[in-house]
């Protein structure tokens, strides 16, 4: 049990070191794009978008850091000699693994606890700031009483609700538009059975309008109407950019956000992809220790080590970007969500093992 301790002791320790090399390094790199990205903004601000940002970009290079720390670990465990005298004392490699293992999914399980909200919130928030400076602002949000949208321009801002709507929130039902004038003022609100976004404006069928300017009555001075035109400078691709990116929501979110998608009439695939990916997470990460490990698990007088070092992190890599694949495959309904978000994980968990079981024990 000492030993046990030991070794995850050692992998924790190269895990924090690497992980904060990491945080350093992205935050400088974030810092010039942000000042690159915003121009006139000083360091403080630069610093500050930085802030919002790194914690979502660590968050997603989450793997290759634990396969960087597997390695590292397993090189200055062969440098000195300690793998060879934990070998001589009769421990075999898959029990010698099972520290490093448990530790890496237990970090994975608090990565999707923990750091999977703050990197969620961090960049919301990043959104908002980089809004300020320029960049664009969400125009949609769900939630549970239905869709809600927002328009605008110099003549004012239009909020616009609807109770259901179809997969790109371009046809909406049980509709209604509250315009206000650009100090805030509501102007009119208008409520319809369906509204239909056509280039340049809204079409709406079985309108009813209330005029809402100070010394009007609205309900004597509402015009019924079968069709209204209303402009409008949205399109279906900036309603669908504005769902944004299922990292932006907090995993402890993400299955109400969903249920309101459906609701509200869209898909939720890519969320329910990403929702499973975040699952599967602590499993890919022990699949990371298991890989670094059966390239790395090896006395350094066998020779041949960098060429070790470099297959364990290409391996990583390929890894890496398969999931990435297989997730772009569920996303667009190619393959089943479950098989787009533990295939990977999973296929690559067997196959380290028996990688570990021929290095190692054969």
């Amino acid at each position: 049990m000492t030993l046990t301790f030991y070794i995850a002791r050692r992998f924790v320790f190269m895990f924090a070191a690497i992980f904060a090399g990491f945080l350093m390094l992205m935050s400088l790199v974030e810092m010039v794009e942000q000042v690159r990205r915003f121009s006139g903004i000083g360091l403080g601000q630069a610093a500050e978008l930085a802030a919002l940002s790194v914690p979502a970009s660590i968050y997603r290079i989450l793997p290759l850091i634990v396969i960087l720390a597997t390695v590292g670990l397993f090189l200055a465990l062969a440098r000195s000699s300690e793998l060879v005298v934990i070998r001589a004392g009769g421990r075999s490699a898959l029990v010698t693994l099972m520290a490093p293992v448990v530790t890496a999914a237990l970090i994975g399980a608090l990565a999707v606890a923990v750091l999977n909200p703050i990197a969620a919130g961090t960049t919301k928030a990043y959104e908002l700031r980089s809004g300020q400076h320029g960049g664009s602002a969400s125009t949609l949000s769900i939630s549970g009483e239905g869709l809600w949208l927002r328009q605008g321009g110099p003549e004012g801002q239009t909020v616009i609700h609807a109770a259901r709507a179809n997969t790109d929130g371009t046809i909406l039902s049980s509709v209604t538009f509250m315009t206000f004038t650009p100090d805030g003022v509501p102007a009119r609100r208008i409520a319809a059975e369906s509204a239909v976004l056509e280039p340049g404006g809204w079409r709406l069928s079985g309108a009813k309008e209330w005029p809402l300017a100070p010394g009007t009555n609205p309900e004597a001075e509402a015009v019924v109407t079968s069709e209204l035109s209303l402009p409008s400078d949205l399109t279906a691709d900036r309603i669908r950019d504005s769902f944004g990116q299922p990292a932006t929501i907090s995993i402890w979110d993400l299955p109400g956000f969903i249920d309101g998608l459906q609701k509200a009439g869209f898909s939720a695939r890519a969320h329910m992809v990403w929702f499973q990916m975040e699952l599967a997470l602590p499993l890919l990460l022990v699949a990371m220790v298991l890989i670094g490990a059966g390239f790395t698990m090896r006395h350094v007088r066998f020779g041949r080590t960098g060429l070790m070092v470099l297959l364990a992190v290409s391996s990583g890599f390929a890894i890496f970007f398969l999931r990435n694949f297989a997730q772009v495959l569920g996303e667009n309904g190619q393959i089943p969500v479950a098989l787009a978000a533990w295939s990977t994980p999973v296929a690559a968990a067997l196959l380290s093992i028996g990688l570990v079981l021929h290095m190692e024990e054969g």
